[in-house]
């Protein structure tokens, strides 16, 4: 079942950041892509995040890049928002890849804070501004300073939201003082983009949740949104209690990237748990603590 619907939640409430399957030699597998999407849909994401950390981007061309939306767009259809990263450290490339994904057929885009370089807060604004103004695609800005380098400060928040298409935030900052700030601030939808802050994140306003755990806990996050709506907390806690150890198995040991396409092995959904360098595959004592937190969470396995 999927999440109820919300105003102010223009990319849906539970959207996976969707890892790329490939086969063993690293190709992509496009009909294992088609086959995860509509998995992860029918468990009740009603958004996806393509091409995003979690789904290898820096490690995938252009080209491919537009192939993997083509197939979710072509394998979900109009059951879920399909939102496309498309954020580099090159605004240029950026604008590229944003319009790329619009004739391919996004709902919008993720637009990660360009990173290593770290730019000044009014260099991050005229980025994220000149990605939004270059389709009529609505924008999610992706703050996660911990691998960028730099947050986007509470001030760029607030000049940003005026822009018209730059329309949600995935708050992966870990600084719930100044997410409440921008909150009472702007209109901008706020999305959980840390699988351990969700249900403080939807209590205090957030409207969905990005997520990487929702490869395995997709129903239960949707459970955990419609508790939270309902104002049960105590039943927002218990679900949330519930899924600890599946955060603790996929976002703990190697990283998001390697342990997502772990937990799709040992769920079946998937052949081989291969990434790209330079990552590097799960190994099976890791395997074997994830199927162990996996069972904890009450996962099928």
């Amino acid at each position: 079942m999927p999440p109820p619907r919300a105003a102010g939640a223009p990319f849906g409430r539970v959207l996976t950041a969707m890892a790329t399957p490939m086969s063993r030699d690293g190709d992509i597998d496009y009909d294992g892509v088609q086959q995860v999407a509509a998995h992860l849909v029918d468990r009740g994401n009603d958004g996806l995040v393509i091409s995003g950390t979690t789904g290898e981007s820096p490690t995938t061309t252009d080209e491919e890049k537009e192939r993997l939306l083509r197939a979710v767009v072509e394998s979900v259809g109009d059951r879920a928002h399909v939102v496309a990263g498309v954020g580099t450290y090159d605004t240029a490339h950026t604008i590229e890849l944003a319009r790329q994904a619009e004739k391919t057929g996004a709902a919008g885009l993720l637009v990660v804070t360009p990173y290593y370089s770290k730019p000044p807060q009014a260099g991050l604004v005229e980025h994220f501004s000149r990605v939004a103004d270059a389709t009529g695609l609505p924008s999610m800005l992706y703050d996660i300073p911990a691998r960028s380098g730099v947050p986007i400060t509470t001030e760029s928040m607030l000049r940003l939201a005026e822009h018209d298409r730059v329309v949600a935030v995935k708050d992966a900052k870990g600084d719930l003082y100044e997410t409440s700030k921008v909150l009472a601030q702007t209109d901008l939808a706020f999305y959980s983009g840390e699988d351990a802050l969700n249900l403080p994140l939807l209590a205090m306003g957030a409207v969905g949740v990005v997520s990487v755990v929702a490869h395995a806990c997709a129903a239960e996050y949707v459970a955990m949104i419609r508790a939270v709506d309902a104002g049960d907390l105590p039943e927002a806690r218990r679900i949330n209690a519930a899924v600890l150890p599946a955060v603790r198995g996929i976002m703990t040991q190697a990283g998001g990237a390697i342990m997502a396409k772990a937990a799709l092995e040992l769920l079946g959904l998937i052949a081989t748990r291969t990434t790209r360098p330079p990552l590097i595959d799960a190994t099976d004592e890791e395997m074997r603590l994830l199927r162990a937190c996996l069972v904890e969470a009450g996962l099928p396995l």
